[in-house]
């Protein structure tokens, strides 16, 4: 979204006017059939933290081209995001230079 940490902001309402107008901008990729990957980075936090509305969200991802692959990062899924995805993941952190003290870098975590 370009505005940081959504816990450095400290504005909920920035947050969600952003992710929305993010969303606004990239929402169209999926009537595309050209495009057959779309990556939605940390996209759980938008939809935990009601920024977007999970109705438009699920509704374009479910249809989405058949041959379009969509891929969700972030904490927390819901069970609604595990029920519309084809494959589903978990990612266990085993040890994360985070809990070292080591605070979020350029080029490795955003």
């Amino acid at each position: 979204m370009g505005t940081g940490f959504t816990w450095e902001t400290q504005s909920a309402e920035q947050d969600k006017e952003a992710a929305e107008k993010v969303w606004a901008e990239c929402e169209h990729v999926f009537s595309d059939p050209d495009i057959h990957l779309v990556l939605l980075d940390e996209l759980t936090y938008m939809l935990n933290y009601k920024y977007l509305d999970k109705d438009k969200v699920v509704a374009a991802i479910q249809n989405r081209p058949r041959n379009q692959n969509v891929i969700i990062t972030g904490r927390g899924a819901k069970k609604y995001l595990e029920d519309l995805a084809d494959t589903f993941s978990e990612v266990k952190s085993i040890k994360h230079a985070f809990n070292a003290g080591v605070k979020a870098q350029k080029g490795i975590e955003w």
